[in-house]
């Protein structure tokens, strides 16, 4: 069973989902769900919602730097492997696609590391908004470039927060 609840953020509403194992969503605003095989039950309460509330809103204040909610994905193996290793990336720090890919072992994946991070189902938690294109440019943010406004402030509050 998936438990849903809505959190404000800076950027606007988070849709956040959990399993009974850990978070598995987080839908940035003007984001639709993939398809589930069953309609989550909205849950304010629910005791991984709650530590995911508390986290994000420490995060967005600047007190919190990593995540320690469990969290329950599904993907890929290499998605898993991307995914993973964007907990490497230091807070406040970027590191381009091709660095992530070859840190992964992967290195002439770094198109396939973007597509990757693209499908992060859990962004802020799983820092996909801290890998950015090798000239510099923020590239895109979740799936597309409506979302590039979001991934700036995250990288700005970060910045701000470890200055």
């Amino acid at each position: 069973m998936f438990h849903v609840a809505l959190f404000d953020s800076p950027f606007g509403p988070l849709e956040v989902g959990a399993s009974s194992r850990g978070i598995s969503w987080v839908l940035l605003p003007g984001k639709k769900r993939d398809h589930i095989e069953e309609t989550p039950q909205v849950d304010e309460q629910h005791p991984i919602l709650n530590q995911a509330d508390k986290e994000l809103k420490e995060y967005y204040k600047g007190d919190r730097e990593s995540f320690s909610v469990p969290i329950d994905l599904k993907g890929t193996q290499f998605q898993m492997d991307v995914w993973m290793s964007l907990t490497t990336i230091a807070y406040g720090e970027t590191e381009t696609y091709g660095g992530l890919a070859r840190s992964i072992g992967r290195p002439k994946a770094a198109r396939a590391v973007g597509a990757a991070n693209a499908a992060n189902p859990i962004p802020i938690i799983l820092p996909c908004h801290r890998v950015i294109g090798a000239n510099g440019s923020l590239t895109g943010y979740g799936g597309g470039t409506s979302l590039l406004y979001i991934k700036q402030e995250l990288l700005s509050l970060e910045k701000k927060a470890s200055s």
